[in-house]
């Protein structure tokens, strides 16, 4: 009684909780379970995690091939084993086996142990303990995904994939049952192996499913005339960064059906090879692009390297590279949104230093006022650090924070203002997670009813079991839907100024907001676009960091941004959210709300926390004389004879720049001679003499350069030096240059923060 007791407890735990422990491939499938990559297990062998559930030809072939009463027996078939014992007697060795297939599932688990009497009494009693604790559906799929097939090949899939080069649901029957004989004797037959005798089996196998009216007689005769796989197909390797991104992120050995769309991937992989061959001219070596859903956050295609040589094993998805100017929408979007700005509001585009640090347009000239809206547009340097000066270093880093920047290692102190310029990293995985919540806040304000999805603001996803819609109403978000529509719709202007050459070739039918930009030393070249369905961030360069002359985001980036739109289903444009909105007159020259002195002005639809914003500051009431040829006060001119006009004026060393850009700015007349005491305020003392001045020779033979010095009577106020017309430093305080021009003439300009000017003509003689 108590041995029965012992034997019954051992029966009851025989099997370990995990029958297989075997090392399995890493594979990823696109969101229809086709296969995009896979890895070999670490034991070398190509085996796919297991199989869920059988196909039905492979059901039918391997049943009437090995276990015809499979669904019958509890684990063990007593007339099997008794033909076998009687055939191994009479043959004086191991002519048949007798295993059932659960049999064999446990001889697989046990790793093929030595086929003896005493495995064979153990494999009897483990193969019913299996038939108690798995259904006979279960147990078919062990055997299915644990079987060998020849080679290093094990598993029915990897068998599939690697000798068809297709998913077994998609096998035919001259294929499935290749497929089911081979476990049979996989190290004497396999594909490339001993033909004739694997075609005799086949057939044979197919002729007994005919008998058994599996399959009729002229599928029969044309699986006959299948042809035998010669050698074994590589496997698809279509995403094999996003594989290795799934490794480092512990999917290790585990089979992941992704968000990806099979056709999309290929296309986006054949654009990016397309642009590719023109790259590697200039010896720029690497791209990536990465195709996002925006109603769902998944991923479509993600091509994270152009080649796998020279530096292409480097997934640019999840690289860190220096920002350039793509986040300068960001802090526009923000600068709205707090009530700092109007889009076309006027900016200060002149030299500008802080401290040490000295931004310069990517141009290296000066418009002297800008729009903020042009400035975005044409990614004006000088605006944007000037913008994020007055929104706050502190303020933008946290707004970037909320966004899931996830590159933002450092304090905002560390980044400073070079943190709108590219002096913070970013990943193209954020980009598109940025811009594409942005463009679903956009889309789902109306479905909200004026609430936020907080949500919505959320990650990429790329895996499909964790594609889930959450809701957390809120009354607020990150970015409200107006700041974000105008920022789009400034973002879609593709009338590029001149700087930017090439924009006219991204015209098209489809709208989109998009902005470009290049990282200090040509070393990134990004573009990023949006549309209410898709989110598309190209990324062009090399991943070893080497700069390249030329290499600039429109000229790199968005060429290849735009291939990819076009292989993208049509798209739309966001639905303007009038409820956080409202239409006032904005003044067309300084694009500030407008004055009563305003001359001209537009009706416009602004963020609603634009009504916070300042009135117009630079149209005023002057007093002319009765020919308005100049500024006249009621102590030296007739107060009847004056005459009262509105005029737009720009701060001194503003207007200094506008006028040379703007042919139809007028500055303010002179005063009268009488009515204003002139003042100057600022003096060349250095040299005295500027007609000729000569390059001394230092002691070590090299050239000196020359000095130039001004006096001023308010040291602290900023002085501008230009030489022929070029900007060349900002001075305070110590008023000094040194310059090294070329022999010939030169003009020589000196401008204050007020608009008073030096202009001297001077010559560089040897």
């Amino acid at each position: 009684m108590v041995v029965a007791f012992l034997l019954l407890i051992w029966f009851a735990f025989c099997l370990p909780a995990q029958l297989f422990n075997s090392p399995y491939c890493t594979v990823v499938e696109d969101r229809d379970n086709q296969l995009l990559s896979a890895t070999i297990a670490e034991d070398g062998q190509w085996r796919f995690p297991e199989i869920d559930e059988v196909p039905v030809k492979f059901e039918e072939a391997i049943l009437l091939f090995e276990d015809e009463y499979f669904y019958k027996h509890l684990g063990v078939n007593p007339i099997s084993l008794v033909k076998a014992f009687v055939a191994n007697v009479k043959s004086g060795g191991v002519k048949r086996g007798g295993s059932t297939l659960t049999m064999q599932v446990i001889r697989l688990s046990r790793e093929n142990r030595g086929r003896t009497f005493f495995e064979k009494f153990k494999e009897l009693f483990l193969a019913t303990r299996l038939e108690f604790g798995y259904s006979k559906k279960e147990i078919l799929s062990l055997y299915a995904s644990n079987a060998p097939f020849g080679g290093n090949v094990v598993g029915l899939e990897a068998a599939s994939w690697r000798y068809y080069g297709r998913s077994p649901k998609l096998l035919s029957w001259g294929e499935m049952t290749t497929l089911a004989v081979l476990p049979n004797a996989p190290s004497l037959i396999y594909p490339g192996k001993n033909h004739e005798l694997l075609l005799a089996k086949r057939n044979r196998l197919l002729d007994k499913l005919l008998v058994a009216k599996k399959i009729d007689e002229t599928t029969c005769e044309l699986a006959k005339l299948e042809p035998l796989p010669l050698k074994p197909y590589p496997l698809n390797q279509r995403a094999i960064h996003l594989l290795t991104h799934a490794v480092k992120e512990g999917k290790k050995g585990e089979r992941l059906v992704t968000t990806l769309e099979m056709k999309m991937q290929d296309q986006v992989a054949q654009v990016l090879n397309n642009h590719y061959h023109k790259m590697v001219r200039n010896d720029v070596h690497n791209a990536s692009v990465l195709v996002v859903e925006v109603e769902t956050g998944n991923v479509l295609a993600y091509v994270g390297n152009s080649k796998t040589k020279n530096g292409g094993e480097v997934d640019m998805v999840t690289a860190p590279r220096s920002t350039g100017s793509i986040l300068k929408p960001l802090l526009y979007a923000a600068m709205l949104d707090a009530g700092q700005i109007l889009p076309k509001t006027l900016l200060a585009d002149i030299p500008t230093q802080y401290s040490s640090y000295t931004p310069k347009n990517f141009d290296k000239r000066y418009d002297g006022a800008v729009a903020a809206d042009n400035a975005l547009i044409r990614s004006l340097n000088i605006p944007a650090v000037r913008m994020l000066k007055d929104y706050g270093v502190k303020r933008f880093h946290n707004k970037l924070k909320e966004l899931n920047m996830s590159t933002l290692t450092k304090d905002a102190d560390h980044y400073g203002l070079s943190l709108i310029l590219g002096g913070a990293e970013t990943t193209m995985n954020d980009l598109a997670s940025i811009y594409g919540s942005m463009a679903r806040t956009l889309n789902n304000y109306t479905k909200y009813n004026g609430q936020y999805n907080a949500k919505d603001y959320s990650t990429v996803n790329y895996n499909l079991a964790e594609n889930e819609t959450e809701e957390e109403l809120t009354n607020s978000s990150t970015y409200t839907a107006a700041s974000i529509y105008t920022t789009f719709n400034v973002m879609s202007d593709l009338h590029r100024p001149r700087e930017e050459r090439g924009w006219e070739n991204f015209s098209s039918l489809r709208k989109v907001a998009w902005k470009t930009g290049t990282s200090f030393g040509h070393r990134d070249a990004w573009a990023v676009g949006v549309t209410p369905e898709y989110v598309v961030v190209a990324w062009v360069g090399n991943a070893t960091g080497e700069g390249k002359s030329g290499l600039t985001g429109i000229s790199a980036a968005a060429p290849l941004l735009f291939d990819v739109f076009k292989k993208l289903p049509k798209t739309t444009w966001f639905s303007t959210p009038y409820d956080e909105m409202e239409q006032i007159p904005v003044c067309t020259k300084s694009g500030m709300r407008s004055s009563m002195w305003c001359e001209k002005s537009d009706s416009v639809f602004v963020p609603l926390a634009g009504l916070k914003t300042k009135i117009c500051a630079y149209h005023k009431w002057v007093h002319l004389d009765e020919n308005e040829e100049y500024m006249v006060n009621n102590d030296c001119y007739p107060i009847d004879k004056m005459k009262r006009k509105s005029w737009f004026v720009l701060p001194p060393v503003w207007e200094w720049y506008y006028k040379t850009k703007d042919p139809n700015y007028k500055a303010l007349p002179p005063f009268m001679v009488g009515c204003e005491e002139q003042q100057q305020n600022m003096e060349i003392i250095y040299p005295s003499n500027l007609k000729e001045l000569s390059l001394a020779k230092n002691i070590d033979g090299t050239t000196g350069k020359l000095v130039f010095e001004v006096a001023h009577r308010n040291p602290e106020t900023e002085v501008f030096w230009h030489i022929d017309e070029e900007y060349v430093n900002t001075t305070n305080h110590f008023h000094q240059i040194e310059v090294e021009p070329e022999i010939g003439q030169h003009i020589l300009t000196i401008v204050d923060e007020n608009g008073e000017t030096i202009t001297k003509n001077f010559s560089v003689i040897e």
